[in-house]
């Protein structure tokens, strides 16, 4: 007798559901890469240099014009051993509200193959005409491995990433971007001697029509003298196909 309620429950949600779901978008995208960097660091581990080519694709469910949206984003990558992938889901709000686009969400980073990368940020961000400004904040036991071995009990959760950024149309194909974030890394983390550091890239990309994009950006971050050449600037060269 415990079945039927949970059953009327869910024919119900799903009942309630299928108004957004007959107005949903989904929206796809690919894109080949010279490099692959996360806010200013190289994601191959391996081979870290200027040219090192990475795929990317994903794609975005909006559920009409509820506001409401999830989102499934991958890279190819190599900076943990048994793994060569990143695998991002995502789901959150937009809405407007004091002159303002607001976006709040959830963020998983997932390693298949191997789960001590796996991190789940919280973020919140505002866009006001060509600014936007985005906090993310780690809510996960480690961010991305930096707090070390599992049974050491050092903890990641808590560092944070705040990142502003700036896109504004200059001619009628193409848009000037740049950025800078900022890593806060939780105590457990900076107890280990990691520093938190800045990122930063300046670049632009040129609108082809039909959903192709051209972007180029040079990126890096501080503290090489820690990070080494994973924080290098590079010049990065993406092309990028929308469906």
């Amino acid at each position: 007798m415990t079945y039927a309620p949970l059953k009327s429950l869910s024919l119900a949600l799903m009942l309630a559901a299928l108004p957004m779901l007959a107005h949903a978008q989904l929206t796809a995208n690919v894109a080949l890469t010279s490099n692959y960097k996360f806010r200013g660091q190289d994601q191959d581990a391996n081979r870290i240099k200027a040219l090192n080519p990475a795929i990317q694709g994903g794609f975005d469910y909006a559920f009409g014009d509820s506001g409401f949206y999830v989102g499934n984003w991958n890279s190819s990558v190599d900076w943990l051993p048994g793994n060569s992938i990143e695998a991002d889901i995502y789901g959150g709000y937009k809405f407007k509200a004091g002159g303002a686009d607001w976006d709040v969400g959830a963020l998983a980073y997932l390693y298949p193959g191997n789960n001590s990368g796996n991190t789940t940020e919280l973020y919140g961000a505002a866009t006001w005409g060509a600014f936007t400004a985005k906090y993310s904040h780690t809510v996960s036991k480690d961010y991305f491995g930096w707090a070390g071995a599992r049974a050491s009990g050092n903890r990641g959760r808590g560092t944070g990433y705040l990142n502003l950024a700036f896109a504004q149309p200059v001619a009628p194909a193409i848009t000037l971007k740049a950025a800078v974030g900022y890593t806060r890394f939780a105590g457990d983390i900076k107890d280990l001697g990691v520093p938190s550091y800045v990122d930063y890239q300046l670049g632009g990309a040129y609108d082809f029509g039909a959903g192709l994009s051209l972007s180029a950006a040079v990126a890096g971050a501080t503290k090489k003298g820690f990070f080494g050449d994973a924080n290098k600037a590079r010049l990065i060269v993406t092309l990028t196909k929308t469906l």
